[in-house]
């Protein structure tokens, strides 16, 4: 709807959805803090029983069943992590899509602004995305599952 169309109000009504929009886009950015935060912290709680219950009992004495079976469920985790991630990600680009949309009909446009200057880049760097970096992580914690899991078949 355009400004004649909608009335006197436009621009208010604009600069108050906006405000909110940016504010929702911002929660949901602390929700995906909050999830990754979860995971790690449940990751490597996992990892941690484990090696207590290895230090407690010796490695020799645990069956190689529950070292398969925390491998199998540090790796869906991970997994599980990574789906989530990309997740949050794709929510993230509707919304500042909708942002973009938005700031068209205001004086400045600071979030289409602020990404063109990242793409230009400094020095021949282009900006790489925390989303492209974070997308990884799941993959890196885990490998310790992974080699946990080769492990418990030859033990």
């Amino acid at each position: 709807m355009n400004r004649e169309e909608y009335g006197q109000q436009f621009n208010d009504h604009l600069l108050e959805q906006y405000k909110l929009y940016v504010e929702m886009t911002d929660r949901v950015s602390t929700r995906r803090s909050q999830t990754n935060r979860f995971y790690v912290s449940l990751l490597s709680g996992l990892l941690a029983l484990l090696s207590l219950v290895v230090s407690k009992g010796g490695i020799g004495q645990i069956p190689a069943v529950l070292f398969v079976a925390v491998a199998i469920l540090g790796i869906l985790l991970c997994l599980l992590w990574h789906v989530n991630i990309r997740v949050y990600r794709q929510l993230n680009w509707g919304k500042f899509k909708v942002i973009n949309e938005m700031e068209q009909h205001l004086p400045l446009q600071p979030y289409d602004k602020e990404w063109k200057i990242l793409q230009e880049g400094k020095r021949g760097r282009r900006y790489l995305g925390l989303s492209k970096v974070e997308q990884f992580v799941p993959f890196i914690v885990g490998l310790p599952f992974l080699l946990l899991l080769v492990y418990s078949f030859f033990k």
